[in-house]
């Protein structure tokens, strides 16, 4: 809980950002479906973010994580999953922010390179 909460918070700082975030860890099924309704795959996804109109103007999000996706992603790049997790939440965050990337080729785009910067600095 710690590790995901400092990672949101030093996304919004470095970007110099207040949003109010909901986040979500949920399981394979509910991913599926999440990802069914909202962007038309009925595969469960690692990660989905959805930007909301706060009170009063403020930024809000919504970020849904499947740890069974970034357990099979961590071991497939050969990485502890914590670590997995965290990039997933860094990357959620930056989408609630406005940051997009295209759906092939996303490990190459200008968003995942911010990511990266973000994860280095926690560590």
């Amino acid at each position: 809980r710690a590790a995901v909460i400092r990672a949101a918070r030093a996304v919004l700082r470095g970007e110099r950002r207040a949003a109010v975030l909901s986040l979500a860890f949920v399981g394979r099924e509910r991913m599926r479906g999440l990802n069914a309704r909202w962007k038309g795959s009925a595969r469960p996804t690692d990660v989905l973010a959805f930007s909301l109109p706060g009170p009063g103007g403020a930024l809000a999000g919504d970020i849904y994580i499947c740890p069974w996706v970034a357990a099979r992603e961590a071991r497939a790049r050969g990485l502890p999953l914590g670590r997995e997790l965290r990039r997933l939440v860094v990357h959620g965050v930056l989408h609630v922010l406005g940051y997009d990337h295209p759906a092939h080729g996303r490990t190459a785009s200008a968003m995942w390179r911010r990511q990266e910067r973000y994860l280095a600095g926690l560590g």
